[in-house]
């Protein structure tokens, strides 16, 4: 009976790491420092903020990729279909060319998780 029950767990556990990692929740605070080193030369957070470069990331949260009016975005970022939440974010952050290739961002990605998480975390809050 006892190896039937660590069957079942080992199946269970097994099956939560297929379904992929949760989301975890980051720190803002030092989200916000990467988002100041690694973002904020392109991207501004605050509301009416614009950038020559990359859009304002203000309302972020909810917004269809390549919608916000005034920026120039690639056809690639219109067509995507993307509705930005932590998942999506995570995912895009993490390697922008792969999941939306033909972006114009010209960012290789947060290779660090933590950082990541970080990031994503300091974004949901900041950008509302």
């Amino acid at each position: 009976m006892m190896r039937w029950a660590g069957a079942v767990a080992a199946a269970i556990v097994g099956t939560a790491m297929l379904a992929g990692p949760a989301l975890a929740e980051g720190d803002a605070a030092k989200g916000q420092r990467v988002f100041n080193t690694q973002c904020r030369t392109c991207h501004k957070v605050e509301k009416d903020a614009s950038s020559p470069v990359g859009p304002s990331l203000f309302g972020l949260i909810g917004r269809k990729s390549g919608t916000l009016d005034g920026f120039a975005y690639s056809e690639a970022m219109k067509k995507a279909g993307i509705t930005w939440d932590e998942a999506t974010l995570t995912e895009y952050l993490k390697d922008p060319k792969a999941k939306v290739p033909g972006t114009k961002m010209a960012y290789a990605g947060l290779k660090n998780p933590a950082q990541l998480e970080d990031l994503v975390a300091y974004l949901k809050d900041a950008t509302k």
